[in-house]
Parts: structure tokens; sequence; C-alpha cells
């Protein structure tokens, strides 16, 4: 039987998405699973993946024979070249080879990168950021993640640790951030900072329709929306947050990169990023050079959850 198939997989810290592309790029099959709690062993979290790719070859009656290669993005930071996982703050993986077991697994070449890059990548390829030989990325969900285009590549710099663009300190005497340092990009304007604002306020005596939600942990995207819907002011004063300082680390980008394109994605730009967008288009000449940002596009991801999985493709299709 020719090998006819491939399997992207997005892997985050709460759940594992995958989908099975056939030969013209399309999606033939997709899964979306609830992976182990926080602080499960590797080898479980490892499972989950297994039961994934092994669901959806089942479901779809595609049998292994017909798949080529399957690819996965990883949070955190990857050695892409050996397969391993080196540090994820949400998966309980540390130096980990997880291309050898999976290969082990299923007997077909294993690929892995950064779930922000092959966000990134996935844009470039097939998405939004198509035609752009040089694009800054910045995904906006549970945390913020970053992913670089320079002249027609994915750039992963020195042992692929590069476009940590989340952790950029904007402030020094701000938030504590996950990272450990205080004032990040991430600390201001991902869900966990985001949440942490809410809580704050709650805490003063404030009401919020995200209170609950936030005290619980970090709120899903879409109560963000009906919040905002709802014209909730401690919501509100979260995003105007959040996109200042997405906005002053544009601006910032730009000057650096001088890229073609800025590019958001993530879960909450999916879930209201045109308001996200035009709350930063407001700012963010502020933050930058006028003969730099003159030749500068700023806009949305175009393939919402898909954008990784088709990220994994990209990875797949170059490797072989």
């Amino acid at each position: 039987m020719a090998e006819s198939y491939r399997i992207g997989l997005d892997v985050g810290g709460t759940k594992v998405l995958g989908a099975i592309f056939d030969r013209d790029r399309n999606i033939v099959h997709r899964l979306k699973k609830k992976s182990t709690e926080q602080g499960a062993e590797a080898e479980n979290v490892e499972q989950v993946i297994v039961s994934v790719v092994e669901e959806m070859l089942e479901s779809s009656g595609i049998p292994m024979q017909q798949i080529a290669s399957i690819a996965s993005s990883i949070p955190g930071v990857i050695d892409q070249k050996a397969g391993v996982v080196l540090f994820t703050p949400n998966l309980p993986w540390r130096n980990y080879d997880i291309r050898s077991a999976m290969e082990s697994r299923f007997g077909v070449p294993f690929f892995i990168g950064n779930d922000v890059n092959l966000g990134v990548l996935g844009e470039y390829r097939f998405g939004a950021a198509r035609g752009y030989r040089n694009v800054v990325g910045l995904f906006v969900g549970t945390g913020v993640g970053g992913g670089l285009i320079l002249n027609g590549e994915l750039y992963t710099g020195n042992r692929f640790k590069a476009a940590e663009m989340g952790h950029m300190v904007l402030d020094p005497e701000g938030p504590l951030c996950g990272c450990g340092q205080r004032g990040c990009l991430e600390a201001f304007s991902s869900k966990q900072g985001m949440s942490a604002y809410i809580r704050q306020q709650v805490s003063r005596g404030r009401g919020c329709l995200l209170a609950e939600a936030a005290r619980e942990g970090v709120f899903k995207s879409k109560k963000l929306k009906k919040a905002l819907l709802a014209e909730d002011r401690v919501a509100q004063e979260a995003v105007d947050r959040s996109c200042h300082y997405l906005a002053v680390a544009t601006g910032t980008l730009i000057n650096i990169f001088s890229p073609d394109l800025v590019l958001y994605g993530g879960g909450v730009i999916e879930a209201v990023g045109d308001q996200f967008l035009e709350k930063i288009l407001l700012e963010v000449d502020r933050y930058c050079m006028p003969e730099i940002r003159s030749t500068v596009e700023l806009k949305n991801a175009s393939l919402g959850d898909d954008s990784v999985l088709f990220g994994a493709l990209a990875l797949m299709e170059e490797a072989e």
C-alpha cells in the first residue's frame, strides 16, 4: 500500500489535537482529546498522544501502513534536530527523547517543533502569512508565544531556542511571570496575565463576569468574548492592558526586525482578535520608528486551531 497520509499533532498542557492529512493537504480526520493532568508522569502524557493517533486511525479506517510520517508541536524549548523536549512548563518532560519513543511505537519518522514556531510556519505556508518573506508572529493564549520567519525561512536560533517573545521584559518591576522574571509580555497580555489582573480587581471588591473562572485559574477564551459582549468593565480593562503591552512589544519588534508582517494568533485572537487588533493599531505607532512602521502590515492569523497542525505538516514536508 502506498504511503498516502501524514499525521499532525498539537500537544498542549490540557489537550492533544490531532489531524490526518491526505496527499492534497486536506484534513480528512481530526480528534481533540483532553490530556492528562499537570504533574502526570511523562509516559502517561505519551500514552495520550499514542491514543489520539490510534483512535484517529481506527475511526478513519486508514491503516498505519499508509501513514508516511507524524509531526507534533510541543510548548516549550525543543531540540528539533534531536527530537528531544528540553523543557516544557506545563508537561512533565525534561530532556525527554520523545522521538525515539514514538518512532519505536509507530515505525515511521516522527518530528517535533515548538508550538508557536509551528503555528507561524503553518500560517506562512498555508494561511494569512503566505507570500510574505519576513514575519513576526505573536500568539496569545494561556501564555504568549512567538515565531519568526526571516528571509523566507523559520528562524529558530541557537539550539532551537529563539523567539521567546512572550518573555520580553517590558517592566522590570511588573508582575511576576511564570518564567521567574518580572514584567514579561506574557505576565501582562496572556490569559494568565489577564486572569491575575481580574483576581486583583475582584479582591478589591469589584464585580466581574469572569471572577469565578479567573479564581479557578485561567478563563476560557469564549468566556472572555461573552464578558466583552456584555460590556464587563473589569474584563475590558484587562483586555486594554493586554493590548497596550502587545502594542509596546510589537513596536519594539518592528524596530528590531523590520518585518513585512506582524501576525497575531492563538486562542484569544481566534475568539476576540478583531478587538485586539483594533486596539493594537491605535497604539503601536507610538512605539516604533515611522519609517520602519510604514512598510509593515499587522493582521490576524487565518487558520485558527489548525495553524499549528498545518505547521506540523510543513515540518514533515520540509524534512522528507
